[in-house]
């Protein structure tokens, strides 16, 4: 073994500093993450409860084999925008009947659970993951369908969701749909398309047209029962394969589907060890400010099996670490950054080790914590640009899977070289600590500066300097704002801003999931690396 041995002094000024700051990000986390939970708030929740129903966690707990974990994703979507933190859905990774699923709940505490754009693009990350992990999909359904004043935003990629679905029960990945109150519209094509279809007695409703529609359109009258209620679709356009008796019991008969599935989640490994240092210690590493360098073999050292890591090159291109490791029993391939910068040689270092992760089929983790490829002429002498983009197309053309967490600064090319959303990480978290953009808000507005004052002395016209200080000012707290985690989150640009001390829970269940589906690699097709 090589066990990694911690330089991490707990009773220092310095790290109760970066803790006392973690913590302070963490409360503020918190505080966004209970609006998601909240839904709708407590007069909608309680009209809800009114009706003898149960809210969409709810329902997901009961779904979820007992004292199991459920890794929710994309808690925050939609913040920062007009809508509801979290985007009026649920969805997560759960294990029901030993089978580890992707779970989506409607949460009709929210304007009915109808569908917002935020919501519209959280769904079809989910179903992107269970696509790639080939997990099978439980959809808890209750929604009016589309929110009508944003349709523009909705209709044409809504379809997606529909596309999704078929793609799915094509590829042979089990879907569910269990139906608790309405499922109108286009949503009627979630139980429509999904291969097993429980409904819920006077409650589940599922028509392409509700009875104001039906009258307008045909002059029609009906009632919701006869037109789409849980018995006639039982009884008539079978369109139900269950019908249960109250929402417990529908629960209860999903669990059944999926333990009748014959499905095998992905690989266990029972042989697992704990790391020998605290992950409670994981929120005193990070800086407040990330200007700061830290060493990521002390989180490194937090997450894997034993601290047992296998360091890779370790004299060469320092600045970027590489090794092996298991978490959780499984292996894993590892890329931290340690300096920030990426030169050439870290760069080169990198397009080799993820070389031999793909000959070997490990998956690889990457943690962020850059501010980029590095700048200036002797750099480009040297080949930066070649380097990086060798690193680049390694990641790119790399077919095992991939984890990013974002700790730190993720800035410029730096963050696609390390596997930025861009290139389709299975899964991608943040720390609350993290920031990620163009690049570091003091940067972008001396830029923007020095632009405007090149063309002013080209103009033969004098610099406003008042102006400029404001603009930079302006332009300095834009970025910072729209750098920050909670930002990024609510665009889906990661699937959630994580504890540091949940990181490894967190990444033991994701490639749990990845090994539901083959984990090969590319032995070769790497296009032309430039040398």
């Amino acid at each position: 073994m090589t066990v990694l041995a911690s330089a991490l002094d707990t009773s220092s000024p310095e790290y109760a500093a970066h803790r006392a700051a973690m913590l302070a990000k963490l409360d503020d986390l918190a505080a966004e993450h209970a609006k998601a939970v909240a839904g709708g708030g407590e007069k909608y929740t309680a009209r809800h409860r009114a009706r003898g129903k149960l809210t969409a966690r709810e329902r997901v707990e009961l779904l979820l084999d007992p004292d199991t974990p459920f890794l929710e994703l994309s808690p925050l979507a939609a913040w920062g925008s007009d809508y509801a933190v979290g985007a009026s859905l649920v969805t997560g990774i759960g294990v029901v009947e030993g089978v580890a699923c992707l779970i989506t709940a409607n949460d009709p505490t929210v304007r009915g659970g109808a569908s917002n754009p935020w919501t519209l693009k959280k769904a079809l990350r989910a179903n992107e993951i269970a696509a790639a992990n080939r997990l099978p999909v439980v959809s808890l359904v209750e929604s009016g369908g589309a929110d009508l004043p944003s349709q523009k935003e909705i209709f044409i990629p809504g379809g997606g969701l529909f596309r999704d679905l078929t793609r799915l029960s094509a590829a042979g990945i089990p879907t569910v749909a269990v139906v608790f109150g309405n499922s109108t519209a286009g949503g009627a094509y979630v139980p429509g398309m999904s291969d097993h279809v429980i409904m819920v007695k006077e409650q589940a409703k599922v028509f392409l047209g509700g009875p104001p529609l039906v009258r307008m359109a045909t002059g029609e009258e009906s009632d919701d029962e006869s037109l789409g209620g849980a018995e006639m679709h039982a009884r008539v356009s079978g369109l139900a394969d269950y019908f249960a008796v109250d929402e417990k019991d529908a629960l209860r008969q999903a669990r059944r589907v999926v333990s009748r599935l014959n499905w095998r989640s992905g690989e266990v490994l029972s042989r697992c060890v704990a790391p020998l240092y605290d992950e409670d210690e994981l929120l005193g590493i990070v800086p407040g400010d990330l200007k700061v360098p830290f060493d990521p073999r002390e989180v490194i050292a937090r997450l894997v099996d034993g601290s047992d890591f296998d360091e890779f090159k370790p004299r060469y291109g320092t600045s970027l670490v590489t090794g092996w490791a298991r978490l959780h029993g499984y292996p894993l391939g590892i890329l931290a950054n340690a300096q920030g910068v990426l030169f050439s040689e870290e760069s080169q270092k990198a397009a080799q080790f993820i070389q031999l992760a793909n000959q070997r089929d490990i998956p690889l983790l990457f943690l962020h914590n850059t501010t980029g490829y590095m700048v200036g002429r002797a750099y480009e002498q040297g080949g930066i640009i070649k380097h990086g983009a060798m690193m680049i197309n390694a990641v790119s053309n790399s077919r095992v899977p991939h984890l990013s967490v974002l700790m730190g600064a993720s800035y410029g090319a730096g963050h696609y070289g390390m596997c930025g959303r861009a290139y389709d990480p299975r899964f991608l978290f943040s720390w609350p600590s993290a920031k990620s953009a163009v690049m570091g808000p003091q940067q972008l507005a001396g830029v923007l500066s020095l632009v405007a004052r090149a063309s002013a002395a080209a103009g033969g016209r004098p610099y406003d300097e008042e102006a400029d200080a404001a603009l930079r000012a302006m332009v300095e707290q834009q970025i910072e704002a729209e750098s920050l985690p909670a930002f990024l989150s609510g665009r889906l640009y990661d699937d959630g801003v994580i504890d540091p001390r949940d990181t490894r829970t967190v990444l033991g269940i994701c490639l749990s999931a990845v090994y539901g589906a083959p984990v090969e690699g590319a032995r070769g097709g790497f296009g032309v690396f430039r040398m």
